[in-house]
């Protein structure tokens, strides 16, 4: 915490001399203190001071310090807790932390160690401020982003778009060969232009938990097959062979079949991207005891080491040297929010030069 910015502490003890040894040690320090003697008192404290910091004494009359941290973490979950005790155990410690604390501090402690768990605590505090602060404003630039995208770029390119199929039928007649390729080249850049921005938008714009309201029992056979029927013509261009080994009886997932198909097409369409003509991809799915697990397996050019940690995040493409097509490195990052949002999880095995394999793991819908 800054110490510029007069952090606000709560002592929560049952125990007088605590709380006034608590408040000697941190004398002439730049913090306001309050203090309560049982946890009805400390949790109507906690509405009343907003305290950054509060320290709660596990044994009290009335409801135990367990109870009250519960209820600090609902009401605001960036209140840091440290746990004082005269009964520390491991277990205690565990179960104090399972209920939100921050930091355990057994009795009886000395000044010192009580001012370094403080300035933890304020530290800590500080961090989850900045980090929600941060978010927000990665959020704002994201929304100001999308408007400026959708506005600035995506209207006039349309509006030129429009102009270009326009001057291509009322000048058929006149152009030559070589101008109507040269426009027609024109029309498909602009083309691929606006899909790339749509992509931004989806990914800058929509709320991807949102599609859990559309959740229902969905077949993974039915989305692999629409996958597989999807991406079809892609593999036949590029001599690309998709087999499939799906488990019979697959059980089926709460989930939203359009996200779900898009996620299928997106590893599909890398893998075949990135697989030499003539090779073949593997997509298998199976039970795996509350999970079901759909793997992609490519014989392709792989990833390197250093891009595999980044390759689900938003507009990463990889090296130079590994890139086949020019791709807007958006398809996996998607994927990855579709999963999440499907409470389910995505993950890559690979090694450069020697293809890669994706494991996608769905919770299962359990059988009555």
């Amino acid at each position: 915490m800054d110490k510029k910015i007069e952090a606000k502490l709560l002592i929560i003890d049952d125990e007088e001399v605590v709380i006034d040894s608590c408040t000697q040690i941190l004398r002439g320090s730049n913090y306001r203190i309050a203090s309560a003697l049982n946890g009805d008192l400390g949790l109507n404290l906690v509405k009343e001071f907003q305290p950054d910091l509060v320290f709660v004494d596990l044994k009290m009359p009335g409801i135990s310090g367990f109870e009250v941290l519960e209820k600090i973490r609902e009401y605001d979950p960036t209140i840091v807790t440290v746990v004082i005790t005269g009964y520390a155990t491991v277990s205690s410690a565990v179960d104090a932390m399972k209920n939100g604390a921050y930091d355990f501090l057994p009795k009886p402690f000395t000044p010192d160690e009580f001012r370094l768990i403080v300035q933890r605590g304020l530290d800590k505090r500080q961090l989850v401020l900045e980090t929600i602060a941060l978010r927000k404003e990665k959020e704002m630039l994201r929304e100001q982003f999308a408007a400026i995208v959708s506005h600035e770029l995506k209207a006039p390119l349309g509006a030129v778009q429009q102009n270009l199929f326009v001057l291509a039928s009322e000048l058929s007649s006149q152009l030559t060969e070589d101008q109507k390729k040269r426009l027609e080249r024109m029309q498909t850049n602009i083309g691929d232009l606006i899909k790339l921005i749509l992509t931004w938008l989806r990914v800058l714009s929509v709320d991807f938990n949102k599609i859990q309201e559309n959740f229902k029992p969905t077949s993974l056979l039915t989305v692999i097959s629409k996958a597989m029927e999807n991406v079809q013509p892609q593999a036949t261009r590029k001599d690309v062979e998709v087999v499939s080994s799906i488990q019979e009886a697959l059980r089926p997932v709460n989930g939203d079949e359009g996200t779900l198909v898009e996620v299928i097409v997106n590893i599909l369409g890398n893998a075949i991207k990135y697989s030499r003509s003539g090779s073949q991809i593997n997509l298998k799915a199976e039970d795996a005891g509350d999970e079901i697990v759909i793997t992609v397996a490519d014989t392709g050019i792989g990833i390197s080491k250093e891009d595999l940690p980044y390759i689900f995040n938003d507009f990463y493409t990889g090296k130079d040297g590994q890139k086949i097509e020019k791709s807007s490195g958006l398809g996996l990052a998607i994927t990855r929010r579709i999963i999440e949002a499907h409470n389910g999880s995505v993950s890559v095995e690979s090694e450069l030069g020697k293809g890669a394999t994706f494991a996608i793991r769905l919770p299962a819908i359990k059988n009555d």
